[in-house]
């Protein structure tokens, strides 16, 4: 008896492994980037980004020799060396098309990138909130909720780099589903992250406050704040458009012999890397690095428009022992018989000064003194090292 055919079910083609739509080519038979047009393109946008990296590192630097710390220079600067890697790898995969470690290096770098962009919005978004309302945007439970938003793009990182490359290597049909299902979620939630420093600063602005109580905003950094309004808000727009262009096309897959408009070079390479370079530019002639620094150490209402004050703790003053030595400079003043006076103040914890001298040839003694100004009067006195109201601190030597 003959044994029955083996019947072959051919998946569905929207289902069949394929590169997303940032990977395709001209020829829709081909996935992988083609030299013409990736490589030219590629290599503009590569330049851009170098130069944008210089611009950023350079402020950086000038900021850090002016002591004004400001960390999102750097931070930008490594964005776009995540860019400039990006970008590296997408010609080298051109040039080797079947190469699919570089294809997978090249399709995270593009995906993950962009989340440092959104986390600098976030943070800025914060502190325009704290401007307009310090009492609550300093409340302690509204400060687990900004860490818990930026844990959460840690999270959503893992998640797409994740389902990114295990979604392009299995074939498997209800694996590859469930993967693009996590795709999904990601990208919804990153373009709504990316909206967010939009609906808080419009929040913040027309909030209204107390009845009977006038707005006092705790302006911070350089220019208007209606500038550094309209600067975050262009920005988070523009990345809500990236985000949100990438999330909706993950809701309509197409096969890779079919295409659409959304899945051309054109429309990948301005809503992604266009968008970005639009975001870094604009930070670097605003010149955020001024418009957007708080002093340091802030840490409650107040901080952003008044500074803040550094006070030691009683342990840093005085050390475990309760008493801090602070050694002065030798004073040499030649002055009648050439005399030479060293002195040394020690600073108690009861707020009195004692000073121990030495002498060059004879013997030497101290004495405590409750004058703050005791190297003042010792200089104005001269040889004697007396003054009224200041004990004898001082010892003369022969030079």
């Amino acid at each position: 008896m003959p044994l029955p055919r083996r019947q072959v079910v051919m998946p569905d083609p929207s289902l069949q492994p394929y590169f997303p739509h940032w990977q395709l080519s001209p020829s829709p038979t081909r996935p992988p980037p083609h030299p013409l047009p990736d490589i030219p393109i590629s290599s503009c946008l590569l330049a851009l980004f170098i130069l944008g990296a210089a611009t950023h590192m350079t402020i950086f630097q000038l900021n850090r020799r002016r002591s004004h710390k400001f960390l999102f220079s750097g931070l930008l600067f490594g964005f776009c060396m995540a860019r400039i890697g990006a970008l590296v790898l997408r010609i080298v995969w051109a040039n080797r098309p079947d190469n699919t470690d570089i294809a997978l290096a090249a399709t995270i770098f593009v995906a993950a990138g962009v989340l440092l962009l959104f986390l600098v919005n976030l943070v800025f978004a914060q502190r325009m909130l704290r401007a307009y309302h310090p009492r609550f945007g300093w409340n302690r439970v509204l400060g687990w909720v900004w860490k818990g938003l930026f844990g959460s793009v840690v999270a959503v990182l893992i998640m797409v780099v994740t389902a990114t490359v295990y979604g392009l290597l299995t074939t498997n049909l209800e694996a590859k589903g469930k993967t693009r299902d996590v795709q999904r979620f990601a990208g919804v939630y990153l373009a709504v992250l990316a909206f967010l420093p939009v609906v808080v600063v419009a929040g913040a602005v027309l909030w209204p406050t107390t009845p009977g109580k006038k707005k006092e905003i705790e302006k911070f950094g350089e220019g208007r704040m209606r500038s550094k309004v309209g600067l975050l808000v262009g920005t988070s727009m523009l990345l809500t458009l990236g985000a949100a262009f990438r999330a909706g096309i993950n809701f309509v897959p197409r096969p890779a012999t079919d295409p659409a408009w959304y899945h051309s070079k054109a429309a990948f390479y301005c809503l992604n890397f266009g968008i970005e370079l639009m975001v870094v530019y604009g930070y670097a002639i605003a010149r955020f690095d001024r418009r957007f620094h708080v002093p340091d150490g802030s840490s409650g209402p107040g901080h952003y428009g008044k500074g803040v004050v550094v006070v030691n703790k009683e342990e840093e003053v005085f050390g475990e022992g309760g008493e801090e030595k602070e050694e002065g400079d030798d004073l040499e003043a030649q002055k009648g018989g050439g005399l030479k006076e060293v002195g040394r103040v020690v600073h108690s914890s009861r707020g009195q000064s004692r000073s121990r001298s030495r002498g060059r040839g004879r013997g030497a003694a101290g004495e405590e003194s409750e004058s703050p100004t005791l190297v003042e009067a010792v200089l104005q006195d001269g040889v004697d090292g007396k003054k009224e109201g200041v004990s004898e601190t001082f010892v003369k030597g022969e030079v």
